[in-house]
């Protein structure tokens, strides 16, 4: 069977985030959303997303396709339901499509003439960027189970002060000596090749994925995710990093998602709880408006390639657009909009040809290519985001 995963209409409300991918290559968890649907499924999946991202990630439609909406993460009833799909029958919850069985080309979907099934079960769904942070500690518990089921970890180092070692589950290459794992409260996924520094204190959930790094002293607080090639020091709480992007020196991350290709600089901090302890409300793209999150926590969203120099301070519910630099002391304003470059004392246009420059120089030194296909999403997203800049 041809599976596709569709953005859906989450998709708007998504940004920065789905900027510069599809929702299905959203982090949560250990995993991507993609890479839990194909490892439940046993096959590999396309994306139905914006035209300007399908140069890179492009759709494959075959004469049969299941259809799957890419904002709900899978479990074992849902998969059996969708692989059970037949011929004009569509998923449902509530209102929301999660999966259909078509013979039909996108544009000539017809759903009143599908048979509704109901999908009545619990799901983990992410609809709003904060949910990626919200939802880390049930999706780490649930890749956990996918990951390890019926596997033997590598032995946890004899120098390791550990906590619940049952919950605890290594890879080849990973190296960790003389820290502290606490799985009491969630597991602890050690991917491959990874590296834990010494004095490192760890509580779960966390996951640390392929190629991660977890400087010196660090302290995690636990539903927390480092992505690929990332590293992290400091102080880090209920934090999502997708892959590729950089927190390595002191400073707090809290309640926070950062994209792919971010840095930030030594003695950085977030705000993630306001003085008055009110709801944090979030800039949202899709309202062109601040909107309520319903949560007391929420820190920094950071779009992809965005980058904060030394001793920055985020307010609480600060966004950050793709492609934004920021410097220079006080605190800048919570919605810093893409290709900005400045600070507290105002923002000038990122121009696109530096921006690549530094993507370009940053890429190279993890040997991964700046494509043709990256420029020109990039530049889509300048345009794109033109009515938020004051040029």
């Amino acid at each position: 069977m041809n599976y596709i995963l569709f953005d859906g209409t989450v998709r708007n409300a998504l940004l920065p985030f789905t900027f510069t991918r599809p929702v299905a290559d959203i982090r949560v968890g250990i995993l991507t959303i993609r890479e839990k649907w194909e490892k439940y499924l046993g096959y590999t999946t396309t994306t139905l997303t914006e035209e300007y991202l399908m140069d890179k990630y492009p759709m494959v439609e075959m004469e049969e396709n299941i259809m799957i909406n890419a904002s709900f993460l899978p479990n074992e009833v849902l998969v059996e339901m969708v692989q059970s799909l037949e011929e004009n029958q569509a998923i449902f919850y509530g209102d929301e499509i999660i999966a259909f069985y078509t013979k039909d080309t996108q544009e000539e979907v017809d759903f009143d003439s599908y048979e509704a099934i109901e999908y009545t079960e619990d799901c983990l769904r992410v609809e709003n960027p904060w949910d990626i942070f919200k939802n880390n500690d049930a999706a780490i518990r649930e890749d956990f189970e996918l990951l390890t089921a019926d596997r033997v970890s590598q032995p946890i180092p004899s120098s390791v002060n550990v906590i619940a070692a049952e919950n605890i589950f290594i890879e080849e290459g990973a190296k960790l000596e003389f820290v502290t794992l606490n799985a009491s409260t969630g597991p602890i996924y050690i991917g491959k090749d990874t590296e834990i520094m010494e004095n490192s204190v760890i509580r779960g959930p966390f996951a640390l994925c392929e190629g991660a790094q977890v400087k010196l002293a660090t302290k995690v607080y636990g539903a927390t995710t480092v992505g690929p090639h990332s590293r992290i020091g400091g102080e880090v709480n209920n934090s999502v990093l997708f892959g590729y992007s950089n927190k390595g020196h002191d400073g707090f991350l809290g309640n926070s998602v950062l994209g792919e290709w971010c840095n930030i600089g030594a003695d950085t901090n977030n705000s993630n709880l306001k003085n008055n302890y009110e709801e944090v409300k979030l800039w949202s793209y899709e309202k062109e408006g601040f909107v309520k999150t319903g949560l007391q926590f929420c820190g920094l969203m950071m779009g992809d390639h965005s980058k904060c120099g030394i001793n920055t301070m985020f307010n609480t519910g600060t966004v950050v657009g793709v492609s934004a630099n920021i410097f220079g002391s006080g605190f800048p304003r919570n919605f810093v909009p893409s290709f900005s470059w400045g600070g507290a004392s105002g923002f000038t246009t990122y121009i696109t040809k530096k921006a690549f420059e530094t993507a370009r120089i940053v890429m190279s030194r993890r040997h991964v290519e700046f494509t043709p296909e990256d420029a020109a999403i990039l530049e889509h997203v300048f345009e794109e985001t033109k009515k938020w800049r004051k040029e």
